[in-house]
């Protein structure tokens, strides 16, 4: 008998479809590693053991198991999103611990494709910061847990780099699916606006914010987008030839690359003018206020979140997010600064497929306490480690992380696909190049 740990989810589902495996024992067996581990790593705030096995044992009894395209697969959910019977606290003690009644749509679509919640996962206070620590844990890089897993989504993250889940829920405001993801070793897609359900918070962060999925393999965040979609997202049948532009420079001004991710980069360009794509030096014309637009769609967001809670139990640095994003609000409601970016943008992308870009400037901070902190040390540490996701959230446009490559401490690194709206399939078939070409290690040597 096998757990089914450090199975894939396509490998895990087709077991159970097949009847060589039970949800109750897959479920069983990733309950019993988080139990095992989760004390060293921080990725979940709430698990659901009983539950999670009740739901496993319910899976296995369905009519349809040998059609679900998840059956018994577990899966972890960021705390942002609601699971029917649970508190959805958002990483703050701001936000009431009661059960919410109905799950969010994309956690129902995940269960309605057979997958088993097992757990919520840890997020920084109302998901604004690129770490993920605060009153209900620290979650850190299973990969160096010296480090932090990332943010927003870096409990889920976590979870799936150790090997608690082979999926996990989360979304992506400025980064928070990719940052984590890139520190962690994990694909990740943020959608483009409008494939996928999105409902997070109130407004979706002015529709910046998109739900996706975090998982070790091309294949199996493409199985997972295909069902938070309702949609089959193909898998092209014969590799096209794809004109790529490699940039290497920061969108920021002032902030540096270090040598390990612009390397990573590099490394992955050759690989793809192997694979035969027409690969060139290019920067897209990203403008000197950019840093400004992104920082006052990053407060507003958090702002609005913020409304109805009350202040005094929210950290410092988000009472500080929030009251700086206050003045914000309706100038970025108008969406001219994003629409502004797109038009700006748009040529390049006539021009080239695809951009690929290191995933992150340097690895993530120390795992530490800074919810803490102040609010300028937090911004100062988010961003120099991260600033190549937050564009692609004001656009609206498909990108990626995928791992390539590795850090001096052994820790994975990571590149960065973007492509123009639509083109989902398209980068998940260039990572699968990469993922074929350039194969990772999937899960962290914990044990």
């Amino acid at each position: 008998m096998t757990s089914w740990v450090g199975s894939t989810a396509t490998e895990i589902a087709a077991a159970v479809r097949e009847g060589r495996a039970t949800p109750r024992e897959v479920v069983a067996g990733h309950l019993a590693r988080i139990e095992r581990l989760d004390g060293r790593v921080g990725a979940f705030r709430a698990v659901r053991a009983r539950a999670a096995l009740a739901e496993a044992d319910a899976v296995g009894s369905r009519a349809d198991l040998a059609d679900l395209p998840l059956a018994g697969v577990p899966v972890g959910v960021k705390d942002n999103l609601a699971v029917r019977g649970e508190s959805m606290r958002v990483g703050s003690a701001a936000t009431p611990d009661t059960p919410v009644r109905a799950d969010h749509v994309t956690v129902a679509r995940l269960r309605a494709a057979g997958a088993v919640v097992v757990g919520l996962t840890n997020v920084p206070e109302l998901c604004v910061f690129g770490t993920t620590e605060g009153v209900h844990g620290t979650a850190r890089n299973p990969w160096d847990l010296s480090r932090s897993a990332g943010g927003s989504s870096g409990g889920s993250a976590a979870a799936v780099a150790a090997g608690f889940v082979p999926l996990a829920l989360g979304n992506d405001g400025m980064g928070s699916l990719r940052i984590p993801a890139a520190n962690c070793g994990l694909v990740t897609i943020k959608p483009g606006h409008g494939l996928v359900p999105a409902g997070i918070g109130d407004g979706d962060w002015f529709g910046m914010s998109e739900n996706g999925p975090l998982a070790t393999t091309v294949e199996d965040a493409r199985l997972m987008l295909s069902v938070l979609a309702d949609a089959k997202v193909p898998r092209g049948r014969e590799p096209a030839v794809r004109t790529v532009a490699v940039s290497l420079r920061s969108p920021l001004a002032g902030v540096r690359i270090s040598r390990p991710y612009a390397t990573a980069a590099r490394q992955a360009a050759g690989v793809l003018a192997e694979a035969g794509h027409r690969v060139r030096h290019a920067e897209p014309p990203y403008p000197l206020s950019l840093g400004v637009t992104a920082l006052t769609h990053w407060t507003a967001g958090t702002a609005v979140d913020a409304r109805g809670l009350d202040r005094r139990l929210l950290t410092r640095r988000t009472r500080v997010h929030a009251a700086l994003g206050q003045r914000f609000v309706s100038g970025v409601r108008s969406g001219h600064g994003r629409e502004q970016l797109r038009r700006r943008l748009e040529p390049f992308f006539a021009q080239y497929d695809v951009l690929l870009t290191p995933a992150l400037a340097r690895r993530s901070p120390k795992a530490a306490p800074w919810h803490e902190r102040g609010w300028l040390r937090n911004m100062a540490a988010d961003s120099a480690y991260s600033p190549l996701t937050p564009p692609w959230n004001l656009t609206g446009w498909p990108a990626m992380a995928v791992p390539f490559g590795r850090l001096a401490s052994g820790a994975p690194c990571a590149v960065q696909l973007v492509g123009r709206p639509g083109s989902e399939a398209q980068l998940l078939d260039m990572a699968a190049q990469l993922e074929e070409m350039r194969p990772w290690t999937r899960t962290a040597p914990l044990d």
